[in-house]
């Protein structure tokens, strides 16, 4: 007999998803040149040469223990690598036994959400959020309860987070640089959060753990330096993928890095390894954990994504659409120009423009453009938008 809440699930597919198919559909129809796709986070700058080089040396250099089994918790050298970098960068004290190396951010948040939070236990987040924090939460017998958003900054909604806040709080599941927003929290926002958990965590009597999902964090513009979370609340389990900073989605590569002032903090990570047992984990494939150790404190290119940011906003601006100019990440989410942003996208396809419905994101009203794509394209993709507004709005 099939397990029921999978087979509903085939009737909510992802949104993002059904609208990149219908776009590589649409390219091979008329030539996805001229599809100006902004449906997923892929990201389109090249790989850096350091990781390419180090894979091929890993793999000439090979004595025989390269595809071997990982350790359940993964592979010690490269956990002591991950801590050592993170010890540099934001002057918290991470040992190996802080780090587990997990298949990118999604895997990381598996284990992050089953370390604390048990069936019936809500995890926290604030919209506008990744549609995928459901299944993330719900499946594990949580309850994900979202924060409505403040559609003026897509800083965090305090009074309407206060209000759902309860003994029954497990954890709060944070994303910044955000997807879809591209908003950065500010070291204010951050620090209230911070205040507003421990005092919540003294109030119930148990700790109320802080998920911070950074998969953006080397995107971010203006000069700025990527901030740190876990910097703010001692409680904090950070969850981190390699896909966007060396665009390596692919790989499934990223760690968690439990803070090590939290609650119990080496007895986290050992979970983590019998969390695997548990949903099949068995750790990221050796090679990838290796091939990532001389890249930890490298990027790619990532200008690219503030130059389409900076031409897209712009026009954007030039149109009077409303949007809050994102701080980071390869997203702007402005708000559409009539209140049903789903019938606004379905319109935008009839110029062969693919834009996602901010609804899925709990912000009905406004769309996502996911512009990891090339600058030329971008370009070429403005005047289409402009003539979208202009002749159906204005």
């Amino acid at each position: 007999m099939l397990v029921e809440r999978y087979r509903e699930m085939l009737g909510k597919k992802s949104v993002i998803r059904e609208l990149s198919e219908f776009a590589t559909a649409r390219g091979k129809e008329i030539g996805y040149e001229n599809v100006f796709d902004y449906s997923l986070g892929n990201p389109s700058v090249p790989v850096p040469q350091q990781f390419t080089e180090e894979m091929l040396r890993l793999i000439r250099e090979d004595d025989g223990s390269l595809h071997g089994y990982s350790p359940s918790l993964t592979l010690p050298e490269v956990r002591q690598a991950v801590a050592e970098s993170l010890k540099k960068r934001f002057g918290i004290p991470y040992e190996a036994e802080h780090i587990f190396m997990t298949s990118g951010a999604a895997g990381a948040i598996a284990h992050a959400v089953r370390l604390i939070a048990d069936a019936g236990d809500e995890v926290l987040t604030f919209a506008p959020f990744f549609p995928e924090y459901h299944p993330y939460v719900d499946l594990t017998g949580a309850v994900l309860r979202v924060v409505p958003a403040d559609t003026e900054t897509f800083q965090i909604h305090f009074d309407a987070f206060r209000e759902l806040l309860s003994e029954r709080t497990a954890a709060v599941l944070i994303n910044t640089p955000n997807n879809p927003s591209g908003v950065v929290y500010s070291d204010e926002t951050l620090q209230t959060l911070a205040d507003i958990l421990r005092e919540a965590s003294s109030k119930y009597g148990h700790p109320i753990y802080l998920i911070s999902d950074e998969p953006y964090r080397e995107i971010v513009f203006d000069g700025r330096k990527p901030s740190c979370p876990s910097r703010f609340y001692n409680n904090t389990i950070m969850c981190y993928s390699f896909s966007k900073s060396l665009s390596i989605p692919g790989e499934r590569i990223g760690y968690v890095a439990v803070n090590p002032a939290c609650a119990d903090a080496k007895v986290l990570i050992q979970m983590c390894g019998q969390i695997s047992r548990g949903i099949g984990h068995n750790c990221p494939a050796s090679l990838i954990q290796r091939a990532i150790v001389p890249c930890l404190d490298i990027t790619s290119d990532l200008s690219v994504y503030e130059r389409n940011m900076n031409l897209i906003y712009d026009t954007l601006r030039d149109l009077d659409i409303t949007v809050v100019r994102p701080g980071g990440t390869f997203y702007i989410f402005p708000k559409a120009p009539e209140e049903d942003a789903v019938a606004f996208s379905k319109k935008a396809l009839d110029y062969d423009l693919i834009l996602v419905p901010g609804d899925s994101f709990g912000a009905p009203g406004f769309f996502r453009m996911a512009y990891c794509i090339d600058t030329e394209k971008v370009e070429r993709s403005l005047p289409v938008l402009r003539k979208f507004i202009t002749k159906t709005y204005r």
